[in-house]
């Protein structure tokens, strides 16, 4: 697998809290619920990682 990139993300408090919030219920670090919803969407719209 290849290295991971760095990436700055601004995002509004209440949808960091959401989001932070979503990924302690599945279990999972801030960084990796965000990783894992992003690659859902990719995956949907029939795209290959």
């Amino acid at each position: 697998m290849a290295e991971k990139k760095p990436v700055i993300l601004r995002i509004d408090p209440k949808l960091w809290d959401a989001l932070n919030e979503w990924a302690k219920d599945e279990l999972r670090s801030l960084n990796a619920q965000i990783e894992y919803i992003l690659r859902e969407q990719v995956r949907k719209r029939g795209k290959k990682i």
